[in-house]
């Protein structure tokens, strides 16, 4: 909300400049308001607004392109001239000042908004060639004037219903602009994201391997068979919104396989899951925690390294819990882009729907994630 107020604070400057103009052109008797006439006044005050507001919004456009900004001093000074020829004719409702003031607001819509204006031109013009037609006649044909009086509002109405219809529609156009820049952006920070935590993985994981390697173990191929199918999996399904949760589980998996390989020393893993299925869930977003665990946890834990994890489902939440143990002398540990990632992936995905919690009891670091999936 606060972002569309600035988008649109030019209206806010046309209101104001508006009703000085009115106030000074009022004060040297310039021109008369009847304050009995609601809808007349009510629908001038809008029409007059928009305006005055339109060309502050569009300054920046009018400083570049010069040839629009002579064409809207023209209309300006033709509606000065309408103005003060409806001011000397001492008619009510002169078909003259009505017609020019139509004509001078969509000659105005049709330079502002020239794409959206063509979009519904045809239609428009039709419909104001019937109601003028109808006006004119009413008007000046039968030269009736309790007549025309009868259905003034209605007539009022119906000749500026187009420039309301015109004013909503632009402005949910401009609505569903910035809704979809807000989409392609939130889009962009999440391909950013994941384009963050795969390289960081996978450094890490062909260290391992090329460790493995080196030995000469009899493990190697089973690592690389695993490296592959997640590899496979972060390619292919980590582009997609969602995956089943069950993949997930799987991926991870891979990952906890990988890593008991390369330890020689006892590491007590402790992975546990229920009621995985018929759930889905954002990829790649346990797999940071689990990464975090491993790296401040194990590897730097000379004995009794632990790392226990548990995901489990119930009404629609999906529970994630991981702890481990860490040495004193790493207390203060810098979780890195990582966990930064996985709160920032959180705020564009689960807004609102999730809860994160993450707190070190003694020596032993706890992370826990709720995702309301419903």
């Amino acid at each position: 909300m606060i972002k569309f107020l600035k988008k649109y604070k030019a209206f806010l400057f046309g209101l104001i400049f508006f009703r000085v103009v009115v106030l000074v052109l009022t004060h040297f008797d310039l021109i008369f308001i009847d304050n009995s006439e609601y809808l007349s006044n009510t629908l001038s005050f809008i029409f007059y607004w928009f305006l005055f507001s339109l060309p502050i919004y569009y300054l920046p456009f009018l400083k570049e392109h010069k040839t629009n900004s002579l064409k809207f001093f023209g209309l300006l000074v033709l509606l000065v001239l309408v103005l003060i020829n409806d001011a000397n004719s001492k008619m009510i409702d002169n078909p003259i000042t009505f017609i020019g003031i139509i004509c001078i607001g969509l000659l105005f819509t049709s330079i502002v908004a020239s794409k959206f204006f063509k979009k519904y031109a045809l239609f428009i013009l039709v419909f104001y060639v019937f109601s003028l037609s109808y006006f004119i006649y009413i008007r000046v044909y039968i030269d009736d004037i309790n007549k025309y009086l009868q259905q003034e509002k209605e007539i009022k109405i119906i000749l500026t219903i187009p420039f309301f219809i015109l004013i909503l529609g632009w402005f949910f156009q401009q609505w569903k602009w910035m809704k979809t820049l807000e989409s392609k952006k939130t889009k962009a920070e999440l391909a950013l994201l994941k384009s963050q935590i795969n390289p960081h993985f996978f450094f890490n994981t062909l260290n391992n391997l090329y460790g493995l390697t080196v030995e000469k173990s009899d493990e190697a191929p089973s690592v690389v068979l695993k490296l592959s199918d997640m590899m496979r999996y972060t390619i292919y399904m980590g582009k997609e919104d969602l995956v089943p949760l069950k993949y997930e589980v799987e991926y991870l998996n891979n990952y906890i396989e990988l890593h008991k390989i390369r330890y020689h020393k006892s590491v007590d893993i402790q992975f546990t899951y229920s009621n995985i299925f018929n759930y889905e869930i954002a990829p790649l977003l346990y797999i940071i925690a689990v990464e975090n665990a491993f790296k401040h946890g194990v590897e730097k834990s000379t004995e009794r390294a632990f790392i226990h994890i548990n995901i489990s489902t119930e009404n629609g939440i999906i529970h994630f819990e991981i702890k481990n143990n860490f040495e004193e002398l790493y207390t203060k540990f810098n979780p890195g882009i990582g966990l930064s990632n996985l709160k920032q992936r959180l705020q564009l995905l689960y807004p609102k729907k999730h809860q994160l919690t993450i707190n070190s009891s003694g020596l032993v670091y706890k992370l826990t994630l709720k995702i309301d999936t419903l």
